[in-house]
């Protein structure tokens, strides 16, 4: 432990303020801190400005201007005004990748080389890494090869170093720790601004990874749903995606013709959203389309599928419709990892029905288990639908009234189609529409929608 002098290993403090702390309550809790200070016995005259000072650093970091800033303007102006307060040199902030156990630099000053050659630091391990393990702030005054895991800290000539940890919802997300080259001894009253910062760039860290991550995500899904759908005889095809309130989730749809002229069709949910489920989500979909090469059982394929993700993605889970279409005939052989059942209407008096899957367990759910694969025929003229529970669950409502208002909907649509004359699009564009219009409207999905409608025509 480090002496007042500071020439040993570290001084690990408490965490006098968590995540969430403002300038209010620093205040309240820094009683002798009044605006002026009268010399007492004994006072240096220059120790009367220390207070004051202190007050306008708290000030610095928690001025409400700085929310008129971008989150990455903030974060940049955060450290330069915690540089000024503490009279560092260096302050940088680290962002944890949880996957790789591993502190990444995302922003520095004073120190832009962390950033630039891209230094990670194992958790627990050097002087963030343990900053990060012990969720506590560390005060190290003994800067060399042996206390730090980082060279850069080294080789800048650092003689001091204060680290907080960042904190959001209860979470490490990072550190923020700052650094001096006279070895200038940070004391606790340091301790409680740099957290009080280091909450501050905590909100803006987590609000620059929600947007990136967002934006990733978007760009990710985009480019793994179909360009175009495929132009198969006597068929026609329609398909929609829509996000749930603004975030990107894991559901998709696929769509492709095989080399022996069969139509493999895919609906399939990933569990949870933004960029992790798209990127479960696009595996998935890479996967499944390399076995469907090699096996011609959807049954087949999807029992692989789920072995290589129980392998490789332990944590992931998803349901999955996956089908064989053949143009002409229009036999339709299905089978469903957890998914909800096809809706098929055609003409005539029988009215739409599900089609009668008994569905396996999801993607992820079980151990490798037996897979099993029905077939039907669709009938001429008839209405495939295969969609994601977010067209019809609803909060107040059984998913089995969603999915009985899917089937009148497409019901409707056949029945129309004898009027059709001089259309433009096809039925199945027409049923898309008519059943998002049902089933969606005007207010925004809670959830992801993937839908997608197949119209075996008459002449088919």
């Amino acid at each position: 432990m480090a002496t007042q002098g500071g020439h040993a290993d570290h001084l690990r403090l408490p965490a006098f303020m968590g995540a969430g702390e403002d300038a209010r309550r620093f205040r309240e809790r820094a009683p002798g801190y009044p605006m002026e200070m009268a010399p007492g016995p004994g006072m240096r005259p220059d120790t009367q400005a220390v207070p004051a000072d202190r007050l306008r650093d708290i000030e610095a970091v928690t001025d409400a201007a700085l929310s008129r800033l971008d989150e990455r303007a903030l974060l940049g102006t955060l450290l330069e005004r915690v540089k000024k307060a503490l009279k560092a040199d260096t302050a940088v902030v680290l962002l944890l990748d949880p996957s790789a156990r591993q502190l990444v630099a995302a922003a520095a000053s004073g120190l832009e080389e962390e950033v630039t050659q891209g230094v990670r630091v194992p958790l627990g391990t050097g002087f963030a890494g343990r900053v990060a393990a012990t969720r506590q702030p560390v005060i190290l005054n003994d800067i060399s090869p042996s206390t730090v895991s980082n060279p850069l800290l080294v080789e800048r000539g650092l003689r001091s170093l204060l680290g907080v940890p960042l904190f959001s919802g209860g979470a490490i997300i990072g550190v923020l720790h700052v650094g001096s080259l006279p070895g200038r001894p940070f004391t606790q009253e340091d301790v409680e601004l740099l957290q009080l910062a280091g909450d501050r760039a905590a909100h803006a860290v987590q609000s620059l990874m929600a947007q990136d991550d967002a934006l990733a995500a978007m760009a990710l899904h985009r480019s793994l749903l179909p360009a175009a759908l495929p132009e198969v005889p006597g068929t026609e095809l329609a398909a929609r995606y829509v996000t749930g309130s603004g975030n990107v989730g894991g559901d998709w749809y696929d769509v492709f013709v095989l080399p022996d002229g069969k139509l493999g069709v895919v609906v399939g949910d990933v569990a949870g959203s933004g960029l992790q489920a798209a990127v479960i989500m696009g595996r998935m979909r890479s996967s499944l389309r390399a076995y469907v090469l090699e096996v011609e059982d959807p049954a087949v394929a999807l029992r692989m599928l789920d072995r290589k993700i129980q392998y490789f993605e332990p944590n992931a889970m998803a349901t999955i419709l996956y089908g064989l279409y053949t143009p002409g005939t229009g036999e339709f052989v299905v089978s469903s990892a957890g998914h909800l059942p096809p809706v098929v209407a055609a003409p005539g008096e029988h009215p739409a029905w599900w089609l009668p899957i008994t569905p396996d367990p999801p993607i992820g759910a079980a151990d490798d288990v037996p897979r099993q694969s029905i077939a039907t025929i669709i009938p001429p003229g008839g209405l495939l639908c295969c969609y994601t529970d977010g067209l019809v669950e609803r909060r107040d409502r059984v998913i089995d009234d969603g999915i009985n208002s899917l089937a009148a909907v497409l019901d409707g649509q056949v029945r129309a189609g004898a009027t059709r004359a001089g259309r433009p699009v096809s039925l199945a564009e027409d049923a898309c529409a008519a059943v998002m219009r049902a089933l969606i409207g005007n207010a925004p999905a809670r959830d992801d929608v993937a839908l997608l409608v197949a119209h075996r025509r008459l002449e088919g």
